[in-house]
């Protein structure tokens, strides 16, 4: 250990002292005069906080070596790294000139604003440089004057929550500064109402459209006026020449910031500062009301009686590249079903599928690739996690099978017709917490089956279970550890009577995805089974094609046999029986009750069953990818609902 953190040691040393040489050597040919400045462009960064004054000082070489690096640091210390009030601090004491002076009052607020801005970018983008302008001061109706940030096209590069913290950032500058807020007209309120219109159906479609109602509100409470340069060469439509704007050309900065930024962040934006915000000065109260706007224009359109609690997001399909594959359309059955979690290879923006799920795609996936999605966020870098659910196949002879490994995707794959499921995604719950997404319904997965297990025996002991269940003790620990290990039917069977816990999920089919008239045809098919005395084991069925269908709808493994039979054997029958209620009732008698059933599939089949099946369906999550590789498509049918798939899913 000693030794391999010695070497560690040495070869950073190397790295250093070779960074050096390099850069002696460009300096020494700069200064020869043959390039139009005599010292290389990019300075040396070790840290975020040297990232930022080698940014700002393309601009402002004041503050280079007047200790804002180190009074950076300190303020991490206090606050926490990444943490938005360092940013507010550091551009509020570069704005008061505590580092170097400035020529007057606006020049030191634009570049402490500059600062703070690319401290918050991680000093990585040139936004903060490009995106944001200008800083102006102009005067209100009654005399006082107040602060205009100016923005230009390259804010898009910050990103929609950057950009909307950058007016934020202005917002506290201009409070410790003392100026006033901005006192916006009715004619300088539609013009920008009008710009955003313009710009969104006249240039080029922005991510989140705001209604009408949310920008007027918006507009009304921002303290600052956000303006900018021109961008494009149109004109706005109406409302020219309003009052303290200076130009009636389209300024996608400002559509950008008030649209694709505080608009679609609001929530985000509320979270952070409902919970500071007031210390720090930063009345914006008024979000809450906003969100409660939104909330109501969103719904507007939709009876809130019919209205579902998650809606399909359609936003993430025209933000990918033409000649991409969109797999999935919002919400279809089939796609990538959400789950929670984390994998050591994944985290923040970077989700995880099943590599068997890389396999049926014919590798059109890579570790890496963007994937663009409907929630949480606009786009992950995929990853992969083989602790999750692979995706589920239909093979050419008929066959239904839910594919484990990478070697069984690979050994199946010429075989493969149509892929029913994706396979699961594998999302942390950062994810949803930075972008500001509620949590939504996740379908019953091997860890939250062991979680209930393990919560319903807390007073048995594993000994004292498997004696009730007259198995051995070792055999049940086994289980009992392994968060992921899969219990045969019969013992999963045995802990779901005995402790009141659902089946295990391995077991269930996605019985949701049935509808009410499916569920009961497809009862009275699977009553019709042969199936020898005594043998729970094996149900041999009419290939009937309808029913069939349902079977491979619900992802539930089953062999074709002669292509004249369905068989469906092992655990799975065993399985398929109980849930039914056919291991100790009679086929007739079923067939009578399920005629009397009112609810949901998922209400009828407990009504059924003589243990607990919870729901595996959960949430799936459409998506397309921005990135892939070439020559790489997947001959198998993508799954029913998705572009590429069957309809009448």
């Amino acid at each position: 250990m000693v030794e391999a953190s010695a070497a560690m040691h040495e070869y950073f040393a190397r790295l250093d002292t070779e960074l050096q040489h390099a850069y002696a050597i460009a300096t020494a040919a700069r200064q020869q005069g043959f390039d139009p400045e005599p010292k290389v462009d990019i300075p040396i960064a070790k840290n975020m906080a040297e990232r930022v004054a080698g940014l700002i000082s393309a601009v402002t070489p004041l503050l280079e070596g007047t200790g804002m690096t180190e009074r950076i640091h300190a303020l991490e210390q206090q606050h926490g790294i990444l943490s938005w009030k360092v940013a507010l601090l550091i551009a509020e004491e570069v704005a008061k000139e505590k580092f170097c002076s400035f020529v007057n009052i606006q020049q030191a607020m634009e570049i402490g604003i500059r600062v703070g801005f690319a401290y918050h970018t991680l000093g990585i983008v040139a936004a903060p440089l490009e995106g944001f302008i200008d800083l102006k001061i102009k005067k209100r109706k009654d005399g006082k004057t107040y602060v205009a940030p100016c923005y230009a096209g390259p804010i898009r590069g910050a990103g929609g929550t950057a950009a909307a913290f950058s007016v934020i950032l202005t917002d506290y500058v201009r409070s410790r500064m003392g100026f006033a807020e901005f006192d916006p007209t009715d004619d300088e309120i539609n013009h920008v109402l009008t710009e955003i219109s313009d710009y969104h159906e006249r240039v080029t479609n922005l991510q989140y459209f705001p209604s009408e109602e949310e920008l007027r509100f918006l507009l009304k409470h921002l303290p600052v006026e956000v303006s900018g340069d021109p961008t494009e060469q149109l004109e706005v439509s109406n409302y020219k020449d309003a009052g303290r704007i200076e130009t009636n050309m389209i300024r996608g900065g400002v559509c950008l910031v008030l649209a694709e930024g505080l608009s679609q962040k609001a929530r985000k934006l509320w979270m952070q500062l409902r919970e500071w915000g007031e210390q720090f000065g930063l009345s914006w109260g008024w979000l809450e009301e906003f969100l409660s706007l939104q909330k109501a224009m969103r719904a507007k359109e939709t009876d809130s009686s019919n209205k579902p609690k998650i809606a399909p997001n359609y936003t993430y399909i025209s933000d990918i590249v033409a000649g991409r594959p969109v797999l999935s359309n919002p919400m279809a059955v089939g796609g990538l079903r959400l789950r929670y979690g984390r994998a050591r290879n994944s985290g923040f923006s970077s989700a995880a599928v099943h590599p068997a799920t890389f396999v049926v795609l014919n590798r059109y996936f890579a570790i890496g690739t963007q994937l663009k999605v409907e929630r949480p966020g606009k786009a992950t870098a995929l990853s992969v996690c083989d602790s999750i659910d692979g995706p589920i196949v239909r093979l050419a002879r008929g066959d239904v099978l839910q594919l484990q490994s990478e070697t069984e995707a690979k050994r199946v794959l010429p075989e493969i017709v149509e892929i029913l499921f994706l396979g699961d995604i594998l999302y942390s719950y950062g994810d949803f917490s930075v972008n500001g997404h509620p949590l939504v319904p996740v379908g019953y997965c091997a860890e939250w089956w062991h979680a209930e297990l393990r919560q319903a025996a807390k007073n048995l002991s594993v000994a004292e279970i498997a004696a009730q269940l007259q198995i051995p003790t070792e055999y049940l620990q086994a289980f009992w550890d392994d968060r992921f290990g899969i219990p045969p039917f019969r013992i999963a069977h045995a802990l779901a009577k005995l402790l009141l816990i659902p089946l295990h999920p391995q077991y269930i089919p996605y019985w949701s995805c049935l509808s009410q008239e499916q569920f009961i045809a497809f009862v009275d098919w699977i009553c019709g089974a042969t199936r020898h005395p005594g043998d729970q084991t094996k149900l041999v069925l009419s290939l009937s094609t309808q029913p069939k269908r349902d079977l491979e709808l619900i992802g539930f493994p089953h062999t074709v046999m002669a292509n004249e039979f369905v068989v469906i054997d092992g655990d799975y029958a065993e399985s398929m029986l109980h849930m039914l209620g056919l291991a100790t009732q009679d086929a007739q008698t079923v067939r009578q009750k399920i005629r009397t059933m009112q609810g949901s599939v998922l209400e009828m089949i407990n009504q059924l069953s003589d243990v607990r099946i919870a729901d595996k369906a959960g949430t799936f999550i459409g998506s397309g990818t921005l990135s892939g590789r070439r020559g790489r498509r997947s001959d198998a049918q993508l799954p029913a609902g998705t572009c590429g798939g069957q309809s009448g899913r």
